[in-house]
């Protein structure tokens, strides 16, 4: 009986041994794990390109390369409970913080905080989309914000002003004073190919355009439009800078629009009319200026044989986004060019946007084909 047992256990501990070995001598099963997803739109569809960053919320992107790298000046999305409103209430930023990289697609850093509106003399509220420039060692940033002033909303009239550092990524120090002659919001600085640099700005709706129409300030305009569909519609501003990068050499012009024969873009075809958002690039002999319909959602392009315009209205750049705003940026890097701009996919709502970057294209004519934000 002892024998017996004791050559069963014998025999099943050389079993489970055999079961072990096998086993142990077998493949190895390969772990599946599960696909990633990739991003879908409220609607179901897909994203041309991903966020930049997703750790804060950027728009609203000027993009520049200074040394062979990429900084990208943005403005600094931050949340609040302020509704909607054609004023841009919602829109609550309050500093600047600078992207940088090596190479487009790849890491992305972001940098310390480059300016507060605490440290600027004379603004208030709402550090909106703000633009950079180098020149002999040192770096420029220019952004729009409410002077203390109040009108009749209670806020604050926009003005341009200027912060210097030695750094691409700041800390910026700021100019006492808004620059002298300037207005509205959205500055974008080109400098041509002999040195020359000239300031592009201004913005309708919240960013009081429209009530600069005679030169001076209207406290008590319209918050919106001129509401005169069948007159030219408001230009934006362009203006050669001071050799010092600071100050404006002369009165700001109206960078008008044309349509194909030669007339002003009037004020009520919202699918090809100025609303904000200018960026100057020049490809060849031409510049083209670029900017923002606003309500429809648009980033257009017009082309002309100097940077004061006027410019030939020539189509579309990127159909709408996810968003109300799309604001832009346009360089050359690595032979190719790069369209900068944001929407929400992140948040979905439309004061919370993030960063995105897609390559631009030409035709042979120098025609930009228009580039759909979203994939079928």
């Amino acid at each position: 009986m002892r024998r017996t047992l004791v050559l069963s256990l014998a025999g099943s501990v050389l079993v489970a041994s055999g079961a072990i070995a096998l086993a142990q001598n077998a493949p190895t099963a390969k772990r599946t794990t599960p696909a990633k997803r990739e991003p879908l739109s409220p609607d179901g569809k897909r994203y041309l390109s991903q966020p930049l960053v997703t750790s804060i919320y950027t728009a609203d992107p000027s993009a520049h390369v200074f040394n062979g790298k990429i900084y990208v000046y943005p403005s600094h999305d931050v949340p609040t409970d302020i509704p909607d409103d054609d004023l841009g209430n919602e829109y609550a930023m309050h500093d600047y913080r600078v992207l940088s990289m090596d190479r487009i697609g790849g890491p992305v850093k972001v940098g310390g905080v480059a300016l507060d509106v605490k440290q600027v003399p004379w603004a208030s509220q709402q550090m909106w989309a703000p633009d950079a420039a180098y020149k002999n060692g040192t770096y420029y940033l220019y952004f729009p914000a409410r002077d203390k002033q109040l009108d009749k909303n209670k806020l604050g009239t926009f003005r341009i002003g200027v912060a210097t550092s030695k750094s691409p990524t700041g800390p910026f120090k700021a100019e006492p004073r808004p620059i002298a002659g300037s207005f509205s919001m959205d500055p974008a600085v080109y400098t041509d190919t002999d040195g020359t640099s000239y300031m592009y700005f201004g913005g309708i709706w919240g960013g009081q355009l429209q009530r600069w129409k005679n030169g001076t300030f209207d406290p008590n305009g319209s918050d919106t439009d001129l509401h005169q569909d069948d007159q030219p519609a408001l230009s934006g501003k362009v203006v050669r800078m001071n050799p010092d990068m600071k100050t404006f050499a002369e009165t700001p012009r109206d960078a008008v629009i044309l349509d194909e024969q030669g007339k002003p873009v009037l004020g009520g075809d919202h699918d090809r009319r100025f609303f904000e958002a200018s960026w100057v690039f020049k490809r060849g002999a031409k510049y083209y200026y670029t900017y923002s319909t606003g309500d429809t959602h648009f980033l257009n392009y017009a082309i002309g044989d100097n940077p004061y315009g006027p410019f030939t209205y020539k189509g579309h750049i990127l159909k709408p986004v996810q968003g109300w705003t799309s604001h832009h940026s346009i360089i050359e890097w690595n032979n190719k060019w790069w369209l900068f701009y944001a929407d929400t996919q992140l948040s979905n709502r439309n004061h919370l946007r993030n960063v995105k970057v897609t390559e631009l294209k030409f035709a042979a004519d120098g025609s930009i084909p228009t580039i759909d934000p979203f994939i079928d």
